[in-house]
């Protein structure tokens, strides 16, 4: 796979070795469990996978590249290039400027655009509709256009199925960047297309595939999340399910198995391969892997998880969410989260609160703590943060640990 030109300051000496070590002693990654570093009263767990990501990778690449070559002028990101704040933070620090914000409010005119200034297009990509306008400015944005391959992927298949007519349902969260830039192409290439949350919704969707229910109500009830013109008695025929990469991959697989049944009562079994289009390989191997890291840590035995990354980051929230099935589980981040009196501020996704938690490090003589990340997290961020709990203990040196490197 290729290697990325990355900033120093985003690299971990501890966390490369770490990974280095896996790298070697499991390189078909078949083996998901975690990695434990021993630093005598404190014990980390360290996810399988975790961390920067191929295409967050090279979105940087490309956007430290685009701020070197083009001293002197304005350098605009179309919006947050990935969901980490830090990382946001050190491009404004350059210089560049945000155009929109995460959820695509204008923060700076397009009228003020000169066809001189450099564009830069997210990682998540951008609605077709944003391309045009910077456009008809005279603004080239395919130079420094960081959108992830695997989104393209997502972006492919939705033009295949698009042109055999069938009605796209995108499981994904409809106020993303990334789901609204693929909603926009796929409304494009099939002129139908929804949007589904999760397993809720998509029983609710089910109805209306059957006939139940009024073009109002569907109206009513999928209010901005369906292309324009759709009409629940013509686009039912026949569908085809892709996804926000950053999802849990259980969960769009298992929507869009629903969806196929959905087809098969509806068409019988006979006739489902004109009315359910397949599309199992737009997941992103990285949301995969994390995913699978994940489950792999759900097998250990430890008194908490902490999952580090950036409070709107999708794919980190859904690490935070698998974790608090067996732990307890603090979405932080940051070290700056840990406070001086052992207190923790961190995220609560669900109702989008940060919450404070006095004493949140139990007292015990051997602390076992699982560690991972989402993968728009620098491993400086995630070293940081053990750091960070580490001064709060006598421990080992990083050197004493690293030499005793032992999958769990």
């Amino acid at each position: 796979m290729k290697s990325f030109n990355i900033p120093e300051f985003y690299r971990s000496p501890v966390i490369s070795r770490v990974k280095q070590y896996r790298k070697l002693q499991d390189p078909r990654k078949k083996d998901n469990a975690p990695t434990e570093l021993d630093f005598g009263p404190l014990q980390y767990l360290l996810a399988r996978h975790f961390g920067f990501c191929y295409g967050v990778e090279n979105a940087i690449e490309i956007a430290f590249r685009a701020i070197e070559e083009n001293p002197g002028k304005k350098i605009y990101l179309l919006s947050e290039m990935i969901h980490n704040p830090d990382v946001n933070q050190d491009l404004t620090e350059r210089g560049v400027r945000f155009l929109q914000d995460t959820h695509g409010q204008q923060l700076i005119s397009f009228d003020s655009l000169t066809s001189e200034d450099i564009v830069m297009i997210p990682a998540f990509g951008a609605p077709l509709e944003l391309l045009s306008l910077l456009e008809q400015r005279g603004i080239a944005t395919e130079k420094y256009n960081t959108t992830c391959p695997f989104v393209e992927r997502v972006w492919k298949k939705s033009e295949q199925i698009g042109q055999s007519a069938h009605t796209i349902i995108i499981h994904g969260k409809y106020q993303h960047e990334e789901t609204r830039s693929t909603f926009s192409r796929s409304a494009r290439d099939s002129g139908a297309v929804v949007v589904v949350r999760d397993m809720a919704e998509a029983e609710k969707l089910a109805a209306y595939i059957h006939g139940h229910g009024s073009q109002a109500a569907f109206e009513k009830e999928f209010k901005d999340r369906f292309s324009k013109g759709f009409d629940i008695k013509k686009h039912f025929d026949k569908v085809g399910v892709i996804n926000q990469t950053t999802m849990l991959a259980a969960e769009t697989q298992a929507i869009a198995d629903f969806f196929k049944n959905q087809m098969v009562l509806k068409f019988g079994p006979d006739q489902i391969a004109g009315h359910y289009a397949d599309t199992r390989d737009t997941l992103c191997y990285a949301t995969n892997e994390n995913q699978d890291a994940t489950y792999g840590l759900l097998n250990s035995e430890a008194d908490l998880a902490l999952v580090i990354g950036g409070y709107n980051s999708s794919n980190t929230s859904h690490l935070a969410d698998l974790l608090a099935t067996k732990f307890k589980t603090y979405f932080i981040s940051s070290a700056q989260e840990i406070k001086d009196d052992g207190s923790i501020q961190h995220f609560d996704y669900a109702t989008k609160q940060l919450l404070q938690t006095s004493g949140f490090l139990p007292k015990k003589d051997k602390l076992r703590i699982i560690l991972t990340s989402g993968a728009s997290c620098p491993d400086s961020i995630l070293e940081a943060v053990m750091d960070r709990i580490n001064s709060f203990y006598n421990v080992l040196s990083e050197e004493q640990v690293l030499k005793h490197l032992q999958p769990v």
